[in-house]
């Protein structure tokens, strides 16, 4: 248990950090100019905060805990991060009216990309602490 613990405050910090990355500098940007009749004026913090614990704890529970490796960590995260964009963005595109194509295709990537490093540097980061009983 104190192994999944730390993993998870470790993958908390690093998503929080590149995600925040994300949105301040690139993603803001994009999702303003081709979702802005959608974006709340004012985001739904509890509903983030939510969504953030909850797709940490999934990668961790799902991926790095069961990770034997930095790499398949990596691989596997990029893959559950695919997935679970990709179910707000297909679905976004299935129902919504105008829902931009460019934004499915970069959130996808996003999403891909942001879990596969959170999961490849919480599995390193983990591995390279003295060892731990759970």
């Amino acid at each position: 248990m104190k192994t999944w613990v730390l993993q998870y405050a470790v993958a908390a910090v690093v998503f929080c950090l590149l995600d925040l990355v994300w949105l301040s500098f690139v993603g803001q940007d994009l999702y303003d100019e081709r979702l802005g009749s959608l974006l709340a004026d004012d985001p739904n913090a509890g509903a983030a905060v939510l969504f953030y614990a909850l797709f940490v704890a999934g990668l961790v529970h799902f991926v790095v805990h069961p990770a034997t490796s930095r790499t398949r960590a990596l691989a596997n995260g990029a893959f559950f991060g695919l997935v679970a964009y990709a179910t707000f963005d297909l679905t976004g595109l299935a129902v919504l009216r105008d829902f931009p194509v460019a934004v499915v295709v970069v959130d996808l990537v996003w999403g891909t990309f942001l879990a596969g490093v959170v999961c490849g540097l919480t599995y390193a980061v983990v591995a390279a602490l003295p060892s731990r009983s759970d």
